[in-house]
């Protein structure tokens, strides 16, 4: 029997068996992890530039990318790699590495979407202590205390997954480093503490979603009283996308983990597993830049005065001796 000393790498899931399919799932993971940074980076800079969107729910939104940005970027370019060059192989101490940052990014995120939906209460059922729950110095302390949970759930799960002696080979049955995954390996009945470790945080996942739903209900109640239609119409659209977020996240993350061994299967198994840590980071910008007119405002601007920059440069410079003229990478090419 092998045990955990003595593997030097374990090998994970082939998402195809054929060239081509490899080579299709290679440019699909690709366009969606293109689509995450994109959208991800743009969000990050118009909160960072426009100085109206450093409000509370704006400055939790930025949070909320960098955690979507560190998530896609964990998981997929390995399994981009593998694709591509037709291998499974990942070192142990990747994959130790891996699934520490999986679980410090998409704990945090958890915890943000809860912090999130207490924004969005306090705004809208308590609006005149708005500036007093959440100021500067509270928003801090909860942006801080959300990165610290994960930082702490990731360190206790990884510390305790591989401190369990693994007796069954070194095959994964996922694209990444997962921790029911590496629990199939282990032989000793220890496994029982990481399991209920496992258990806890899907409490504590359920704990959470409990908590945004309660928050929602009293949202709902407070926003149908609002005489007014538009009043409403802007109440529901800075909620229902985070409500969309967070039931696709939890829902598919719940299930991933606690799903009967009798409905388990490595196709199944991927696919949940795509819908909880690789969609949402690229789904979330456009879910919330879509639906908010400030966001999309100031990603307008932003645009809007590259371009002017952009033609700024190719109006008159100086060329040298006293000469000015224009920009020669600037004028169309002349035909004869």
């Amino acid at each position: 029997m092998s045990n955990s000393s003595s593997i030097s790498h374990f090998l994970l899931l082939p998402l195809a068996d054929t060239r081509q399919l490899q080579l299709l799932h290679f440019c699909l993971f690709l366009g969606i992890s293109l689509a995450a940074l994109l959208g991800n980076s743009l969000i990050i800079s118009a909160i960072a530039c426009g100085h109206h969107l450093h409000t509370p729910m704006f400055f939790f939104l930025l949070n909320l990318a960098l955690t979507d940005l560190g998530c896609i970027c964990t998981t997929v370019p390995k399994a981009m790699h593998n694709s591509l060059w037709d291998t499974r192989t990942i070192s142990y101490a990747g994959c130790a590495a891996q699934l520490f940052l999986f679980l410090f990014f998409i704990g945090t995120e958890l915890s943000l979407l809860t912090v999130m939906s207490y924004d969005r209460y306090v705004s809208i059922c308590k609006p005149l202590h708005y500036g007093t729950l959440l100021g500067s110095r509270a928003c801090a302390h909860m942006a801080a205390a959300a990165w610290a949970s994960g930082f702490l759930n990731a360190l206790l799960h990884t510390a305790n997954t591989f401190s369990l002696p693994l007796c069954h080979g070194n095959a994964l049955s996922q694209f990444f480093c997962e921790v029911p995954h590496i629990l199939k390996l282990s032989c000793s009945t220890s496994y029982l503490r990481d399991v209920g470790l496992t258990v806890v945080g899907a409490c504590i996942t359920i704990g959470c979603f409990v908590f945004i739903v309660f928050s929602y209900v009293q949202i709902f109640r407070d926003v149908l009283r609002i005489p007014s239609e538009q009043g409403r119409h802007k109440a529901f659209s800075t909620c229902l996308p985070h409500l969309a977020v967070v039931s696709l996240y939890i829902s598919t993350g719940t299930f991933a983990y606690l799903k009967p061994h009798s409905i388990s299967s490595p196709s199944l198994d991927v696919s949940v597993t795509v819908l909880y840590s690789v969609v949402p980071p690229a789904l979330n910008p456009l879910i919330y830049s879509l639906r908010n007119q400030e966001l999309k405002a100031t990603l307008g601007k932003m645009m809007t005065e590259k371009m002017l920059r952009t033609a700024m440069d190719c109006t008159e410079r100086p060329l040298g001796w006293g000469f000015v003229g224009r920009n020669q990478n600037c004028l169309p090419s002349e035909r004869p």
